[in-house]
């Protein structure tokens, strides 16, 4: 056998392990509502609401709808790549959220593969060897004030 061939394996071999670690995190919608990126791209029409968190009456539920960004986990800490992997969720549900009427995103989970996970505070997130990703899944609504 070639010193190549015996390289090529060895190397191949080394592939899955940098790409089998899949980290989950918690973090809290709220921090990434407070980012600074958040301001100029989130602008306040729409409001998000986890499920199970206090929301104003709901006047008129739409469509559902499922957001799934990635990002690139390089240079990045694992919470930071949650965060704008979440933010860029919310951006996207802001631009839908407008589009069909509605003032606000409820009843949002987790939906990581289609599993939901519900919390009242928090979205889960998944940080690879190299990309961090973010699975939401939530309902437009009209709320009141």
């Amino acid at each position: 056998m070639s010193k190549f061939l015996i390289a090529a394996v060895f190397l191949a071999s080394l592939t899955p392990l940098a790409q089998a670690r899949d980290t989950v995190l918690n973090i809290p919608l709220a921090d990434v509502l407070a980012m600074p990126e958040a301001q100029g791209k989130l602008d306040g029409s729409v409001k998000f609401f986890l499920a199970g968190q206090q929301t104003p009456k709901v006047i008129k539920t739409f469509s559902s709808d499922v957001s799934n960004p990635k990002t690139n986990g390089f240079g990045k800490t694992d919470e930071f790549g949650c965060k704008w992997a979440a933010l860029s969720a919310l951006i996207a549900f802001q631009k839908s959220a407008k589009r069909e009427g509605a003032n606000a995103v409820v009843d949002l989970v987790s939906y990581y593969k289609k599993n939901e996970t519900k919390s009242d505070t928090t979205f889960e997130c998944h940080a690879g060897a190299m990309i961090i990703g973010v699975a939401l899944k939530g309902t437009y609504a009209t709320v009141g004030e």
